[in-house]
């Protein structure tokens, strides 16, 4: 089979990776694809976004499936466009995509389909966005509602904070005209959170195993938020009996209220949850594979992926063998090595170094995000630039193995955090009971 991957970060280098692991992949292709996809795959150089392009290539290489990466993406219809030409894609549809394009319509739906989620009003203006945040006596995060590479959610410690982000989203426009045409103000929420990803497909629902991802770009959570400085997979926080109420509170409502609202899900349904002192809380929700959460994840998967994605298109998920998907016991832990400025503005260009010598670690994968190929060097083409990853039999040594890998690379300006999996290395019991707010 000929497969295509759409997009050029760190999660479309796993996917390319693990795609061609398969004995009936013939091909892999990415578009644009990087460095990494490269090695692994064919890069086409058509950009995400470029929807016409991508069907018309699909059609002349007879692509068997399409595997869509990023967000934006799934927001302009890339889904509809394929299948209305008979072309196979894995991934949700434009409408079924608002659950990740809106933060408006993703909050709506879990007040109406009883999901728990934090106290928010949603504004369209700066003015009742004000006079909300100054009624509010508890801390606020300020959301844009449309797409903004994660980098859109505003923690606010005070009013003035809140006011001020009101500013930077709605009248500034740093995160583009669109996304802050509306905003979303919750109460900010306190505790652990979890990653959870699930294969959605007709009345399906798969649970892949629990990470946790790392949004702020300092150790100790700290700094700006990020798209992810790193992730670890399997989460201890996840025990069964939180992922019970997770599957039970969070992924069926929402799958059979999108399909209520005539919206059926097909695809990767990602949801942010935190584990508050009142029970569990959807942060938001996302449409795709996150990214770096997808670099663990796949380093432990074992079974077949290609297969998986071709269940889940023609809706034969629930065919799949009674023991479900087959995982590396091992733990993984990935670690972003990103450019000097991220997520703010940095620079490009810089040579990579010692990529060939952390390639020769065992049990360590190397995956490229923001990188591209000069001849026979590669440089740094992004924020965050590599996702190193690593297994280990206990996540420690995980982690040990990880780091050990990040220190053979290096790059102009190149930072990290250095706490990646500390949060899993000691125990925490979530609280399970579904509380009101």
């Amino acid at each position: 089979m000929k497969v295509l991957v759409i997009g050029k970060g760190g999660r479309e280098h796993a996917l390319v990776w693990k795609l061609a692991q398969s004995p009936r992949a013939k091909q892999v292709f990415c578009a644009p694809g990087n460095a990494g996809t490269a090695l692994d795959g064919v890069n086409v150089p058509i950009e995400a976004t470029d929807v016409d392009k991508l069907v018309r290539f699909a059609q002349k290489e007879k692509i068997d499936l399409t595997v869509v990466g990023p967000e934006d993406a799934l927001a302009l219809g890339i889904v509809d466009a394929f299948r209305a030409r008979g072309l196979r894609i894995f991934g949700p549809n434009k409408e079924a995509a608002r659950i990740e394009s809106s933060k408006v319509f993703a909050k709506q739906l879990m007040r109406h389909a009883d999901v728990p989620t934090a106290e928010f009003r949603a504004c369209d203006h700066p003015e009742p966005a004000r006079i909300y945040i100054q009624s509010r006596e508890y801390p606020v995060v300020v959301k844009a509602d449309g797409l903004t590479a994660g980098k859109g959610a505003i923690v606010c410690s005070s009013q003035a904070e809140a006011l001020e982000a009101v500013q930077r989203i709605m009248v500034r426009d740093e995160f583009g005209p669109k996304a802050g045409r509306q905003v979303v103000i919750e109460k900010r929420l306190e505790g652990p959170e979890l990653s959870i990803l699930a294969l959605v497909s007709g009345r399906t629902i798969i649970p892949l195993e629990p990470t946790q991802d790392h949004k702020q770009a300092g150790d100790n959570d700290t700094g700006p938020n990020t798209g992810g400085m790193g992730a670890y997979c399997p989460a201890p926080l996840a025990t069964p009996a939180f992922l019970q109420e997770i599957e039970t509170h969070v992924l069926v409502p929402t799958v059979h209220a999108l399909k209520r609202g005539r919206r059926p899900f097909q695809g990767i349904l990602y949801a942010g949850i935190m584990a508050t002192n009142q029970g569990l809380r959807v942060l938001e929700f996302n449409c795709r594979f996150g990214d770096p959460e997808t670099q663990p994840l796949l380093m432990r998967l074992r079974t077949d992926l290609l297969e998986l994605l071709l269940a889940a298109v023609e809706e034969r998920l629930d065919e799949l063998p009674e023991g479900g998907l087959d995982w590396d016991p091992r733990p993984a832990v990935c670690v972003v090595m990103a450019s000097q400025g991220y997520p703010g503005t940095y620079e490009k260009g810089f040579a990579i170094k010692g990529l060939d010598q952390a390639a020769k670690l065992p049990d360590v994968k190397v995956f490229h995000a923001g990188t591209r190929q000069d001849n026979d060097r590669i440089l740094t083409d992004g924020g965050r630039v590599l996702g190193v990853t690593a297994l280990g039999d206990t996540l420690a040594q995980a982690k040990k193995n990880a780091y050990k890998a990040v220190a053979c690379i290096n790059f102009f300006g190149a930072f990290y955090r250095k706490d990646i999996a500390d949060k899993a290395l000691v125990e925490i019991v979530p609280p399970v009971t579904i509380m009101s707010e």
